[in-house]
């Protein structure tokens, strides 16, 4: 199918719902840990580990949902994941047990891993380089919406309803998204899909994981996302705990950070060249070691609320721009590429998010961001560096 099967305006739309769709499900709950842990008469722990089943769905999903889409097109993927969404969230809401309510929302998890990886396969079908890049950033201001008022949300509904309420709500939207993506059309020709069985379609990873080129795009995008992943688990902590801050005022500040993404999401549209954009981008991160030294020294909270804000940006320029850069490379087999490029940083999330809890959190969070940034920037500058070689 060519370009114009859909609107751009379509595409933006229902794609930026689809990917915003997953990280939407995980934060959406949340006030109603309470209640649902005073429903099933469980302890909090059990009621996180729902939580991590969902991220892990959210993360393994896409091992199997991209190649999947690559073999038989990205509009059955994307509708079959939201079947299981909307099968998978009625079970969550008359699940009997703690025990069952965690394996469907690792199942929910799964299915919302769909519109994650099919949307960033979409845009490589239809778009290139630079155009790529614009679709990526725009994609990600939509997505930005997500963190921001999914919490909120949340919270204002379980104000007038129960938690049963608050996944009737996920239900309905689910079914909103399966009948806007009916209207989708296949922008994956049968020409270009891979052939063979299902199993032989998942031996596109290995190529894909030996290419070092698109591996060093994704680790420089997998370790800046260590950053963010550090940030979320550890900001309750600082600004509630060591800045003093209350719940409205810590709100404020994380939809702040959050916007700093979607801003530098829509510097990275205004750029040309991608690859000195990506530098720029990288060097700006690497404010995070001006960050390690305000949590040690304890620096005060508008510094630090200054610097983590300029982080933000700098990640929201990051992100879509090494996006198109190693999918641009893997074009041929996007759909496992997309998988790749959206499991590792879940993966890297699962690994900091503790880390950031060992000892003092101060020196635990700084000690990670710092990492997470110098790690980002080396990974930049030999993914630069080779295409350089490369180009010569």
């Amino acid at each position: 199918m060519g370009k114009q099967s859909n609107s751009r305006t379509y595409l933006l739309i229902i794609m930026g719902m689809l990917s915003a769709f997953g990280p939407f499900v995980t934060d959406f709950y949340l006030p109603a840990f309470p209640s649902i842990t005073d429903y099933f008469s469980t302890s909090a722990s059990m009621i996180q580990l729902s939580l991590t089943s969902s991220m892990l769905g959210l993360g393994l999903g896409q091992l199997f949902v991209g190649p999947l889409s690559d073999k038989y097109g990205r509009k059955p993927a994307i509708l079959g994941s939201l079947i299981l969404f909307i099968i998978s969230t009625i079970a969550c809401t008359i699940s009997p047990t703690i025990e069952l309510f965690i394996l469907f929302r690792f199942i929910q998890g799964i299915a919302g891993s769909g519109g994650v990886v099919v949307s960033k396969s979409v845009a490589a079908d239809l778009y290139k380089e630079k155009e790529l890049t614009n679709f990526f950033s725009m994609l990600m201001v939509v997505n930005g919406l997500g963190p921001i008022a999914a919490p909120v949300f949340g919270g204002v509904t379980i104000k007038f309803t129960n938690w049963q309420g608050i996944f009737l709500i996920l239900l309905a939207l689910g079914i909103i998204l399966f009948v806007s993506n009916l209207y989708l059309k296949e922008t994956l020709n049968k020409a270009k899909r891979t052939t063979g069985t299902i199993f032989s379609t998942f031996r596109n990873f290995g190529p894909i994981l030996q290419n070092k080129q698109f591996m060093l795009y994704v680790m420089s995008q997998t370790t800046a996302v260590g950053f963010l992943f550090g940030y979320i688990s550890s900001s309750p902590f600082i600004f509630q705990k060591h800045y003093e801050l209350g719940p409205i005022s810590y709100s404020l500040c994380f939809a702040l950070n959050s916007f700093g993404i979607m801003i530098g999401s829509r510097v990275a549209t205004f750029f040309r060249i991608q690859k000195s954009l990506l530098i720029g981008g990288s060097s700006l991160f690497i404010l995070g070691s001006i960050l390690s030294l305000i949590l040690f020294l304890n620096g005060g909270l508008i510094l630090f609320e200054s610097v983590i804000f300029c982080q933000m940006v700098a990640l929201g320029i990051i992100l879509p721009t090494t996006s198109s850069l190693a999918l641009d490379i893997e074009r041929k087999n996007s759909g496992a590429a997309s998988a790749i490029l959206g499991f590792l940083p879940f993966l890297s999330g699962s690994i900091v998010s503790p880390l950031v809890g060992i000892g003092n959190i101060l020196y635990s969070t700084a000690t990670v961001i710092s990492i997470s940034c110098l790690l980002s920037l080396t990974f930049t500058i030999l993914a630069i560096r080779g295409a350089n070689v490369s180009a010569d």
